[in-house]
């Protein structure tokens, strides 16, 4: 999480969109950069960042489909400098879909993989999705310190969503704006899927007393370990989408958030879950600076 204005990063829309457009090298080899050190010098790399990447990777491999899912399992940290190699297992391509696992790894060491499924859509055979939550609006909800240049994020019923004294049920739903939205199907996607890691451990948080995301890689260790997320065609939007995260359970070192991705006006664009780290800092760790940790 993060503490400081929008105004105070150099990160923005146009420089995230850039990073998630990996760079061909071979025929199932891409190539991505790993931007820019985050809040306070912090070098490790968003891992919903290379999930984008890797979505995007897909999408070129398998130009005449679609994505249509993406499961990620974030093995070791990805850290700010060297680039990010995307290796492209193809374990299926046919006339409608396509499977491939995607390994990412950086320094010669697999870091990330993930599974993505891809498909020609077709006209509906039958159809329903589930309603947006009834909850405050963009203009009611209370504006978040999340810095990013072209994005506007609004949390309902939450001040301050990295505080300890935040204490509610385990949820969070949060409102978003991008300016622009990417008109590349790819890019929307990976946008979609790049907040999906942003808020899952606050709201697992947010149900127990003394304890917030202000003190992640100092007292407590956190980090997103998998995240798997489904795109329901047509993943198309302007304006305000609604971001709805429900922890189910938290207990042995691990939390599970579920959640959906919908529009203002109520179109259901993803859905999701994490697996989430949530543990005491282990006193061997006092020894890796905060910014390196996890």
């Amino acid at each position: 999480m993060t503490t400081t204005t929008a105004n105070d990063t150099p990160w923005s829309l146009e420089v995230l969109l850039d990073l998630f457009d990996v760079t061909r090298v071979d025929t199932d080899r891409f190539t991505g950069a790993t931007g820019i050190a985050g809040e306070h010098g912090r070098v490790v790399v968003e891992g919903t960042q290379v999930l984008a990447q890797a979505i995007v990777a897909v999408a070129q491999r398998f130009p005449d489909k679609s994505v249509r899912s993406a499961q990620a399992v974030f093995a070791r940290a990805v850290t700010v400098g060297p680039p990010v190699d995307f290796d492209i297992d193809v374990v299926h391509e046919g006339r409608s879909t396509a499977t491939a696992v995607v390994a990412a790894g950086q320094n010669g060491k697999r870091c990330v993989t993930v599974t993505v499924l891809a498909d020609v859509p077709t006209a509906d055979l039958i159809t329903h999705h589930l309603p947006r939550p009834e909850v405050a609006t963009p203009a009611e909800a209370f504006a978040a310190r999340m810095p990013l240049h072209g994005r506007e994020v609004r949390l309902v019923d939450v001040a301050e969503v990295n505080s300890p004294d935040e204490v509610g049920p385990p949820e969070l739903h949060a409102w978003l704006k991008y300016d622009p939205v990417p008109e590349r199907d790819d890019l929307a996607k990976a946008l979609l899927a790049h907040f999906t890691g942003h808020l899952g451990i606050s709201t697992t948080m947010r149900a127990h007393a003394g304890i917030g995301t202000s003190q992640a890689h100092l007292t407590v260790s956190t980090a997103p370990m998998t995240i798997a997320v489904s795109f329901h065609e047509p993943v198309r939007w302007d304006g305000w989408i609604l971001y709805t995260h429900e922890s189910t359970q938290v207990g042995a070192g691990m939390s599970y958030v579920r959640g959906t991705v919908h529009t203002e006006a109520g179109a259901l664009l993803a859905s999701f879950v994490q697996d989430g780290l949530i543990r005491p800092l282990r006193a061997s760790d006092s020894a890796v600076e905060s910014n390196a940790r996890l």
